[in-house]
């Protein structure tokens, strides 16, 4: 019998990680204090993930200045879509053999 979870990607295994890409899939791109602020973490918590999905090149992370305030919006690439759309569909898969 196939191993029902091997489909599904750890990269995403975390809350804050399934967070992060739940939230950039339905949105082109979002700023660091509206993410974190959206999924209730700490900035420790949050960057530490993002530095997992970065390194993965599943998030762009961009760095700019409006003024001179720092600002660093997040989106969600195309390998990125590609392994969280596989992700939630093992999901549904594993769902649907359990029911």
């Amino acid at each position: 019998m196939k191993n029902r979870i091997e489909n599904l990607n750890k990269a995403f295994e975390s809350r804050v990680r399934l967070g992060i890409m739940s939230v950039l899939m339905v949105a082109d791109e979002i700023d660091f204090v509206s993410l974190k602020e959206q999924l209730q973490v700490t900035d420790g918590n949050i960057a530490s993930h993002i530095t997992a999905l970065e390194k993965l090149a599943y998030i762009k992370v961009e760095k700019k200045f409006i003024g001179k305030k720092p600002n660093t919006t997040y989106s969600v690439t195309a390998q990125g879509k590609k392994a969280f759309k596989e992700h939630i569909n093992a999901l549904e898969k594993l769902i649907r053999q359990t029911l």
